[in-house]
This record gives C-alpha cells, sequence and structure tokens, in this order.
C-alpha cells in the first residue's frame, strides 16, 4: 500500500511540475512532451524562418526596383527633350542654331548617362552582377562611328523577307556606304545603304520612297534585282566596327576604305562615318534574383535588376547576326550622340529624314525598360502584402500547437496542486499507523 501511495504521489507530482513548466508560455519543451506537435512545431518554425527571409527580399528588391524606376523616369525625360530638340532642328536653322541644338542635346544626354550611373548603398543600379563598377564612361574625345540607316516599321518589314531575311528573321538597320564615281570628269557622291546579312546594297531612293511602288504593286518583300549591287566578300559587320560602332583602322588611312570595283561597277565604296563622343559600358548582361515565395526557384521572374542591354537595346554593330561576340551596352546612348554628332555639322537633310526614328527608338527602349520594372515592381508589391497575411496564420499555427493556453493552465494547475495537497494530507494519516502495525 505504502508503494502504490508514493507511486501516485510522485505521479501527480510530476503533473504538477509539468503544469508548471508551462508557465513559460511553451507546453512543449521536449520532443517527448507531445511528438506530433513537436513535428509540427518545427514544419511551423521553418516556414516561419522561410517567409521572414522573403519579407527581407521583397523589401529589398522594392528598394532596389523604386530607385531603378527613378533613374529611368529622370532618363527618359531627358531622352524625351532629345528627341523634341530632334524635331526642333529639322525646320530651317542657321548653321549656329544647328549648333547651339545641338548643345542643348549633348547636355541632356550627358545627365542620361549620369542617372544611368546611379548607386544605391555603394552599387550601381545598371551593371548587371557586376555591381561594384561604375557600368558607364563618356568619352573626352569624339571617333568615328559608322553611320547606320535606321528602318521604320513599314521598311523593316520590306526588307526583312527573303533576301533580307536574318537568323532572327528582322532586319531594322543597315549600314551607309558613301559611293564616288567621276561622270565627265565631274566626281559625284551617291548615298548607298548596305545589307550586312546578305552584302546587298540598295540606292538612298530606293529604300526610302522606292520601295513603296513595290509595295503598290502587290509585293510584300524585297526581290532579286531590286538591288544595285552586292559585295560578294563581305563578311560581317564586326571585321570593319567594333562593338560600340567605332570604326577600326586595319591599316593606317585606311580603316574606313573599302574598295569593290565589282560591287557597283565604276564607284568606289567607303564606310559613311560621323565624329562623335563614344559612351562605353564596362558592366554584364547577368541578372542577379531576390526570391519571393517558396516553391521551385524562377529566375526570370524574380530578377530585379536592370543591365545595360534593357537600357540600350542592341544595333547592327553588336547583334548576333553582325557576327559581334560582344553587346555594347552603350547602343542607345551612341544613338543619340549620333543624333548630337548630326545636328552639330548641320546636316539638316539627315535630321529631317533619320534623326526622328533614330532618337526615338532609342527613347521607346527606355520606355519598354520603365514599364518592365514597374510591372515587376507591382507583382513584388503584390507579393509583399500575401506575405504579411501569410506570416500572420503561420504564427496562427505555431501558437495553437506550441504556446500555452493560459486560462486553461491556471485551472489546471490549481487542480493539480489541490490533489497533491489532499494526497500529501491522505498520506500523513495513513503511513504512520501502518508503519506501526508493521513493527
Amino acid at each position: 500500500m505504502t508503494t502504490k501511495y508514493m507511486t501516485q504521489l510522485n505521479r501527480t507530482y510530476d503533473n504538477q511540475t509539468k503544469l508548471m513548466e508551462q508557465s513559460d508560455g511553451a507546453q512543449i519543451h521536449r520532443s517527448s512532451d507531445n511528438p506530433i506537435g513537436y513535428s509540427k512545431y518545427l514544419r511551423f518554425s521553418t516556414s516561419y524562418g522561410e517567409n521572414n527571409q522573403y519579407q527581407y527580399n521583397v523589401k529589398t528588391a522594392v528598394s532596389w526596383m523604386k530607385n531603378t524606376d527613378s533613374a529611368l523616369v529622370d532618363m527618359a525625360n531627358s531622352f524625351k527633350t532629345v528627341v523634341e530638340k530632334a524635331n526642333q532642328a529639322q525646320g530651317t536653322n542657321t548653321t549656329t542654331d544647328m549648333q547651339a541644338i545641338a548643345s542643348e542635346m549633348l547636355v541632356q544626354v550627358q545627365q542620361a548617362v549620369s542617372d544611368a550611373n546611379m548607386q544605391i548603398n555603394g552599387r550601381y543600379l545598371f551593371s548587371g552582377q557586376a555591381d561594384l563598377i561604375q557600368p558607364y564612361t563618356m568619352s573626352n574625345d569624339k571617333y568615328e562611328r559608322g553611320l547606320t540607316k535606321t528602318l521604320d516599321d513599314k521598311q523593316a518589314e520590306f526588307f526583312s523577307g527573303n533576301l533580307g531575311a536574318t537568323k532572327s528573321g528582322e532586319i531594322v538597320q543597315m549600314l551607309t556606304l558613301e559611293g564616288t564615281s567621276v561622270v565627265n570628269g565631274e566626281t559625284i557622291t551617291q548615298t548607298y545603304y548596305l545589307n550586312t546579312n546578305n552584302g546587298y546594297i540598295y540606292t538612298k531612293d530606293f529604300v526610302e520612297e522606292g520601295y513603296k511602288s513595290s509595295i503598290a504593286n502587290g509585293q510584300k518583300h524585297v526581290a532579286e534585282g531590286e538591288q544595285i549591287g552586292k559585295i560578294d566578300d563581305w563578311n560581317k559587320v564586326a571585321d570593319h566596327f567594333d562593338e560600340r560602332g567605332v570604326i577600326i583602322e586595319d591599316k593606317p588611312g585606311q580603316g574606313k576604305q573599302y574598295s569593290n570595283t565589282t560591287a557597283i561597277p565604276g564607284v568606289t565604296l567607303t564606310f559613311a562615318v560621323v565624329d562623335q563622343y563614344i559612351v562605353t559600358y564596362s558592366g554584364d548582361r547577368k541578372k542577379f534574383s531576390m526570391v519571393k515565395e517558396n516553391g521551385a526557384t524562377q529566375p526570370a521572374t524574380d530578377s530585379v535588376n536592370v543591365s545595360g542591354l534593357d537600357i540600350a537595346g542592341c544595333s547592327i554593330f553588336d547583334n548576333e547576326d553582325s557576327g559581334s561576340a560582344y553587346y555594347s551596352g552603350s547602343n542607345m546612348f551612341n544613338d543619340m550622340l549620333t543624333v548630337v554628332a548630326m545636328c552639330d555639322r548641320d546636316d539638316s537633310r539627315w535630321m529631317s529624314s533619320d534623326s526622328k526614328t533614330l532618337a526615338n527608338n532609342a527613347f521607346n527602349v527606355v520606355n519598354i525598360a520603365q514599364a518592365v520594372i514597374a510591372a515587376r515592381q507591382q507583382v513584388y508589391s503584390d507579393c509583399e502584402d500575401m506575405l504579411v497575411t501569410q506570416n500572420e496564420v503561420i504564427l496562427g499555427d505555431i501558437t495553437d500547437v506550441h504556446s500555452t493556453d493560459v486560462a486553461k493552465l491556471a485551472v489546471e494547475m490549481m487542480t493539480a496542486q489541490t490533489i497533491y495537497q489532499l494526497s500529501l494530507s491522505v498520506g500523513l494519516r495513513v503511513i504512520p499507523p501502518t508503519l506501526a502495525d508493521y513493527l
């Protein structure tokens, strides 16, 4: 009887001790207290830690994208001004007026380059993963850059079929050539355009106006015989220009000379170039991701940065079809600087025919990058609201499985204490007589 009494007394004491242990707010202190509940608690705790990390990622990403969006807005405003000034330069202006307009446009481009070098916490926004390196540098000297013919939508559609097709199925730029010939003792200079994917040469008149007659006759794409010549040994743009469009001087004084008597009989062809400032990109095109939710990783949708390729696009000088192994990351800036240079040298005809298309294309690239980052920022903001709600649910699950019900604990402790006191009282009366009888 004594043994059974002591067993029950110890069991009552253990129960009271366990309840007292829960007064710290946790009902599970070891896996043996509640194996199933402890397993759930570990899973919920892991989810809670992940959720907190995702919230941190989202906040960091939103901050990064807000700063990126701010820089892009300022860049877009600068380029909008360049487009407006390019339109202004298409009217009747004196040489002094054109140079003044060019000066105003140059300042706007310089401001855009400064915006593209924006930092946050010592990291450059537009350098890709090389975010400790300043992405953009503008030269102090002018370089000879190849002059391109940027096609509008109708021209691109016409010259992208059949003879003009590229790997991507579309051609948006041609290379400008200057052809000189001697007729009756007089030197004549004409402009031609080279399709760098197949070596076909077209006259300026056909590319700008003549193709419209072909379309009017029911022709959808450029056809054989509409070219005026062909450079049979043409390889790729990258053999003559670097990825920024700067001409490569293979031989002193002959870097921009291309002679081919069979391309157009009696015509000597040279690359058309423009002296301009050059912007160079030093970052990379890599993305870094900030995961916003659990499940399979999605680098494409989790990428939060904008690289030089996103805000500068590609040109004839740095895409795969031109044979270039590198992308410049600065095409947009250099195109804008081409507009500035052509305005500065008072080429009103070029400004009237090409500047608007070139400037607008560069402006649109920035707008597209801004739209993409704004949309992604909205996704992260929505995800942040979801994570806050999810965090509350996880905390509720942890509370249910791990935390103590204070009111219930108080009642159980009073009950356990009463039972223990009663057990001691009973033992005080029962055990001594029993021992005396035994003795």
